[in-house]
């Protein structure tokens, strides 16, 4: 007989990053960023008791209501998951009777938060962590370690400094343990209504670092820009593959009236984009990162605020010496090691012609 923490605990053994339930599906483990079928004979009943088994009170007149819920959840191992609950009924996707199915993606985190050093990440974001102030953007699509990277920076920081922390996350990921720094985590739709609200009340607590889990929309752009500006260390998230596209995402969000004030001040603080995707091993042994970094040097900063974002890419080029580098060329260097196929790097490149000079590769596209 299923339940809930058996599930999560064959896909931890199996090294899965995400489960997927649902109500007349198979139940389905993501392993090294594949989706396979380990019980194609789950039965409906069965699927919607074990989402249902998750579901904490405070969220289920929401989810009743068709509104799809966000949440955390602790497991007795002592790790910690990640959920999102949704309905659908599409055709053929009904249950019998003509009762909306209903269905859960788990993500699975790191009982423990892993050591920068130990993620295979450029050195360079240990000295960002070190700043003072200013914004730090991770991005990346989803499933890439944009989270655990971040968790992994503001754990360097509360082991090595005496600082105020805030976190505004939807839901509450990682746990902190108590070392040097002060750290106040707070969720959305639990601890405070929305991340802008959460945003302007963490400048009257007296903060030195508030991480962001998402900069969703105009408001909280604003409000993460005016915390930066105003003398705080700003480290957020957006669904982005590349640093220049990372700018022109934030720009673009803001009303037509705001773009020109939103673009000044981000040349003004930004100090750091790491834009990382998770790639299969070419040996099968589970997944490693490829990054993007762009540091926000005086260069940088004139581009950005002369709306030259298309010429970044060429500045990361010659920007080694300042921690700089584009995704292709992080590529290059796993295809040239055999860390990855050359197949896969051209997968998740941003500019595939690009990656074929950088690799020597006469493919034709």
């Amino acid at each position: 007989m299923y339940d809930i923490n058996s599930v999560i605990a064959d896909a931890r053994r199996l090294r899965s990053s995400d489960i997927h339930i649902s109500e007349g599906m198979p139940l389905c483990f993501r392993i090294n960023g594949a989706l396979t079928v380990q019980d194609s004979d789950l039965a409906p009943e069965t699927a919607r008791a074990l989402i249902l088994s998750m579901l904490p009170d405070v969220q289920r007149t929401r989810f009743e209501s068709g509104e799809d819920v966000d949440f955390a959840i602790a497991v007795p191992d002592g790790g910690r998951c990640r959920v999102n609950i949704f309905h659908y009924g599409l055709d053929g996707t009904r249950l019998s009777g003509g009762v909306t199915a209903i269905a859960a993606t788990i993500r699975l985190l790191d009982d423990y938060i892993p050591p920068l050093e130990s993620l295979g990440l450029p050195p360079v974001l240990k000295t960002l962590s070190e700043l003072p102030r200013g914004l730090i953007l991770v991005t990346g699509p989803t499933g890439s370690g944009k989270s655990t990277t971040l968790a992994s920076m503001i754990n360097y920081i509360n082991t090595t400094r005496a600082e105020h922390i805030i976190t505004v996350e939807d839901p509450v990921e990682y746990v902190y343990g108590r070392a040097k720094s002060v750290i106040h985590q707070r969720e959305v739709g639990r601890d405070v209504g929305n991340f802008a609200a959460a945003l302007r009340s963490a400048l009257r607590e007296d903060p030195d670092v508030i991480l962001i889990g998402e900069m969703r929309d105009y408001e909280t752009i604003s409000a993460a820009l005016t915390a930066a500006e105003t003398g705080h260390l700003v480290m957020s998230t957006l669904h982005t593959t590349g640093a220049a596209q990372t700018v022109d995402r934030i720009i673009d969000a803001c009303p037509p009236s705001a773009q020109h004030q939103i673009r000044s001040q981000l040349a003004g603080i930004l100090r750091g984009i790491i834009t990382q995707c998770l790639i299969k091993r070419s040996d099968g042994g589970g997944r490693v990162p490829a990054t993007e970094v762009l540091i926000g040097t005086d260069a940088t900063l004139n581009l950005i605020r002369e709306d030259k974002c298309h010429q970044l890419g060429t500045l990361m080029q010659s920007g080694a010496a300042a921690g700089m580098h584009t995704l292709n060329s992080d590529l290059t260097r796993l295809v040239k090691a055999g860390t990855i196929t050359r197949e896969d790097a051209y997968k998740y490149s941003n500019d595939v012609k690009s990656l074929a000079d950088f690799i020597g590769n006469t493919r034709t596209f």
